[in-house]
């Protein structure tokens, strides 16, 4: 992975606000809880600026990047609500999960204006994400049907690969 300091073009949340990202994670029943500046992110698996999750909550700074907001994000949006209560900083059960969740933060990159697809994959790639295929659009454009597949079989993405909110998200986001 390359230190995402050292990429000054990643785009961060202070970029964007605070207000688009937000209402995208309440949309599946999450919150998201902006953490003061230089203080430790909580649920963070990678540490440094990068985004926490514990629970229904997903934690950032302004210095968080928007790639690893909706990774994060995603994670426990691909995840059954009763699943998410337990989620403490690692929510991968599985392969087919992460690819799933790489997957969906790429098309969710798309209902943040000033993000898009284009834009968030560039960054994956500037942040050090692995794909056999060399890159983050290579993987997405040619290798990636099983993750395409697997969300619209849990009701996450229709099948002309538009975000739609889970079948089970009847609850608020958490406070």
């Amino acid at each position: 992975m390359t230190d995402a300091h050292s990429e000054p073009g990643v785009l961060r949340l202070a970029d964007t606000g605070e207000a688009q990202p937000a209402a995208l994670l309440a949309r599946y029943g999450l919150a998201l809880r902006r953490v003061a500046d230089a203080a430790p992110i909580p649920g963070s698996y990678w540490g440094d600026e990068e985004a926490g999750i514990i629970g229904h909550t997903v934690y950032a700074r302004g210095d968080t990047p928007v790639h690893s907001l909706l990774h994060e994000a995603c994670h426990l949006i691909v995840l059954p609500s009763e699943r998410r209560s337990a989620v403490h900083t690692d929510a991968t059960d599985s392969i087919e999960e992460e690819d799933a969740t790489c997957y969906l933060q790429i098309v969710l990159a798309d209902e943040l204006p000033g993000v898009g697809r284009a834009r968030l994959m560039a960054d994956m790639d500037a942040w050090g994400y692995s794909f056999r295929l060399g890159s983050t659009r290579a993987w997405f454009e040619q290798d990636a049907e099983n993750a395409r597949c697997w969300l619209v079989e849990r009701g996450l993405l229709t099948y002309e690969g538009k975000p739609s909110a889970p079948p089970d998200v009847t609850m608020r986001a958490a406070d």
